[in-house]
Formats: C-alpha cells, structure tokens, sequence
C-alpha cells in the first residue's frame, strides 16, 4: 500500500464537488496530492501548510512559480486562512488534520519512535519551542492531564512520573523506551503512541487550531460551498461533528411540525462519518471524514 496516495481521495473529490474554474483552499497541502488532484479536475487552488517543507515540495510539484499558476501557496497555519484569504469566498475548503507522512518519515522532525530524533514535535521548526523545552518544566499535574486529555492513556499518571524521572531525554528512541516501561503493550499499537501524540498535539496546539477554524472557515464558503475534514482520531472528530451539527441546526428548537425555528445556514453533506478501510493509503483505516455545505 502506498503512504503517498493522498487519504480518500476520491471520496474528498466527491464532496468537494471539483468543477472546472472553482475556487478551493488546501489549508493542510502536505505533499500536495489532493491539490493536485483539485488542478487536475479544473479548480483555481489557495493551499497553506505550516511545515515550510511542504510549501517547498508543493511548490515544486504544483507549479506554482510558474507564470499563470493555478496555485498560490502561503506558509501559515489554516486557521490563518480568514486574513490570507481577504474576503475571497472559496467553493470548497479541505483540511487533513494530523501528522503528514514525510514527517514521520524524516527522524531530525522528531515525531515517530521507529527511528531516534530529537524530541521535537513541532509541525513549524520556525515557530515555537520543541516538546523537549516543555518536557523540562512541566508539572506532574499538567502532565497527567495532558497525558489523559491529549493522548487518551489509561496510565497517565504512571507514564508522567516515568517521563519526570528520565528527563531530559536523549533523543525519540529513549522517549519511548521510557513510556514502554511502565505501560503494558497492546496489540500491535506500541505502547508510547499515545503519549507521542499527547505531546504532538500540546506542541501544536492541534485542538486550538482546529477549534479556531472551524469557527471561521464556514464563513469562507461562498453558497453551495463545502469544508471538507478529514480526522484521525475522536478528538478531532468529535469537535467537526458537534460543530458541523450546531452550524446545521441539528438540535436547533422546532416547532411542532419539526421544522427549525431559524432556518440554518448549512446542512450536513454526511450524516455519519465515513472510514476508510479500503483506501489504498494505510493512514485512512483511521480517517473520518465529514462535509458541511453553506447553503443559498
């Protein structure tokens, strides 16, 4: 199975409704296959993407030096869309959210365990500080918490005592060894992988992020425009759900006919999230894909 084939493409195309002189926004262009794929079929692109790597092979891939490129790339985190943007409307806006695959592939970014790094994290090396830098004054209390909001481990407050004994850490691998000495493995899911995303996300602020956008984006759509997201994990989609639900008035007061009081703005394309087990990319047996559309 290939990493490079961008997670449920066809099922993004589909929702994102790519026609030929549309304009879509890629505020997570990574290396830049659905972009490429929105091209493709026609679509005007704005992509933004917070690793500067990725702007540099998307830029590369897309063209977007060249005179009357149909891309305009900007390094910046999507939840700084609105300002980029500056008052365009977009007919589609797609985000896929997480760790894209050649940071996981490159050990000098600090985010997998199956080769040693620094202890990192960071999705912008220009911006903020590594994991490490908080791992050297953090609290136990706000580790636990982290731990458990973050990474969903059972064991945090085992894993947290661990990690304040050990530190400062040498590098990724020592990280992990540390964790899998105190939290039982299971199954095939190594034991320090809820912790390494624990700490991803609190680096990142992931959560922030995502909360930001998808307050702002939805005002982005022009009529008929849909935002696109793409999670990995429940607390991810658990945020897209609850918003996209309020947005289209799913628990809204109606009357006694069920009709809403107010007529929302949007609607939901999907009711339930879509998996992707047959996806040819590895990373979509995790993916949950939602769209919400801004109405006329």
């Amino acid at each position: 199975m290939d990493e490079h084939v961008p997670v449920l493409l066809d099922d993004v195309l589909a929702l994102l409704a790519v026609r030929p002189g549309g304009f879509y926004v890629d505020g997570t262009l990574g290396l830049g296959g659905h972009s490429s794929a929105i091209i493709a079929a026609g679509g005007r692109l704005l992509g933004t993407d917070r690793d500067a790597c990725a702007i540099a092979r998307a830029r590369e891939r897309l063209g977007a030096e060249r005179p009357g490129a149909a891309a305009e790339l900007h390094h910046a985190p999507f939840s700084r869309l609105p300002p980029i943007l500056g008052g365009r409307l977009a007919d589609g806006i797609l985000l896929d959210l997480g760790v894209s695959s050649p940071q996981l592939d490159r050990p000098e970014r600090g985010f997998s365990f199956r080769a040693d790094g620094p202890v990192d994290f960071r999705m912008d090396p220009s911006s903020g500080e590594p994991a490490t830098a908080w791992l050297d004054r953090v609290s136990e209390v706000e580790l636990v918490r982290v731990l458990f909001e973050y990474g969903e481990e059972r064991h945090a407050r085992r894993v947290a005592r661990a990690i304040l004994a050990a530190r400062p850490f040498r590098g990724t691998l020592h990280l992990a060894e540390v964790v899998a000495s105190v939290v039982p493995r299971d199954g095939r899911i190594h034991p320090a992988t809820r912790t390494f995303q624990a700490l991803r996300i609190v680096t990142n602020d992931e959560l922030g992020e995502l909360d930001r956008a998808l307050q702002s984006l939805p005002g982005c759509l022009a009529p008929g425009g849909r935002l696109v997201v793409i999670s990995f994990h429940s607390l991810e989609d658990r945020r897209v759900k609850d918003r996209f639900r309020d947005l289209a008035g799913a628990d809204a007061p109606r009357d006694l006919y069920g009709h809403p009081l107010v007529a929302p703005a949007y609607r939901l394309v999907e009711r339930r999230a879509r998996k992707g087990e047959s996806d040819p990319n590895p990373r979509a047996r995790s993916a949950r894909l939602r769209a919400l559309e801004r109405l006329p």
